[in-house]
């Protein structure tokens, strides 16, 4: 494969991984979004918001989390059946490797991506709305 084709490759392969985590790193973030989407929309008060951010984060992240990696697992899927073509299981057993490097990236953006999204963009956005310090 030559070089072009392999950048190619590598660009298509970005922006099919980050259609494929998007959702749920956001679906395993809603635990830290939601008390910020309550302040936004002008639902709530910033200490309503941050008790709940309390509640959601401290006793209810590993509902979120679940739910992120549900909506992974949904993603793949679909990504293999639609994109790639993958909807029986002589197919897959013929493209196990591709399947398994596909799950294999998809995962490691999934936690990379949920990291950076929950951990410093939302940090910093509950930070400036004076929800926690």
């Amino acid at each position: 494969m030559s070089v072009m084709w392999q950048m190619v490759y590598t660009v298509h392969m970005s922006k099919a991984l980050l259609k494929i985590t998007g959702i749920p790193v956001v679906v395993a973030s809603l635990c830290c979004v939601s008390p910020i989407i309550v302040v936004l929309f002008g639902i709530g008060s910033v200490s309503v918001a941050s008790s709940l951010a309390d509640t959601l984060y401290g006793e209810y992240k590993w509902v979120f989390r679940m739910a992120g990696l549900v909506a992974l697992a949904i993603s793949v899927i679909l990504y293999l059946r639609r994109t790639k073509g993958i909807c029986t299981m002589d197919q897959a057993r013929k493209r196990r490797n591709e399947i398994i490097n596909i799950i294999a990236m998809s995962v490691a953006v999934a936690v990379v991506g949920y990291i950076v999204f929950l951990y410093v963009i939302v940090h910093y956005i509950g930070v400036f709305l004076s929800l926690w310090e």
